[in-house]
């Protein structure tokens, strides 16, 4: 299975590609869609509707995985994230993916086993997880890797458990 990890933003989103098989993981790609500031938003959004566009056909991931927005802070950066993963959502929806959302306790729970876990204990998870040389940078990519290591958890989970009420 191929699972696209997404770290939404409009400024920079990471994104992640693995593929597991069985109980291994392992690292496809990954990187980071920028867009600069000060280029309209409506501009930003075409170029990440774009850019995901070209992954999803590039890669051809069996299932999408994208953090679920929370945010107690700035309303406007959330409005204006929120119309980015729409976008990223869109263009899922029209290359025929399954999209699965992940708010960012289940990363942490998934990919350290415990909840309340730092954001470095998270990469330095995800750097072992997937035998990389270094943590992923920057941190977007990072968390965007950890979002498909979560889906790639959960997934196999809900199979088991579909498997076994049968």
């Amino acid at each position: 299975m191929i699972i696209l990890g997404i770290d939404p933003g409009i400024a920079i989103t990471g994104y992640g590609v693995i593929e597991k098989k069985g109980s291994q993981l392992r690292p496809i790609q990954y990187g980071a869609v920028e867009t600069k500031a000060g280029i309209p938003t409506p501009r930003r959004l075409k170029l990440i509707y774009d850019a995901f566009h070209q992954l999803f056909s590039t890669y051809q991931p069996d299932h999408v995985s994208i953090e679920k927005l929370f945010f107690n802070r700035n309303v406007t950066t959330a409005f204006t994230v929120g119309q980015a993963r729409g976008v990223m959502i869109l263009a899922a929806e029209e290359h025929g993916l399954p999209v699965f959302e992940y708010t960012p306790l289940q990363v942490k729970q998934a990919v350290v086993g415990y909840g309340n876990a730092e954001k470095h204990q998270v990469q330095e998870m995800v750097k072992m997880l997937l035998h990389l040389q270094e943590i992923p940078k920057p941190d977007d990519v990072a968390d965007a890797l950890g979002i498909a290591i979560t889906h790639a958890h959960a997934y196999q989970w809900q199979h088991m458990m579909n498997q076994g009420s049968k």
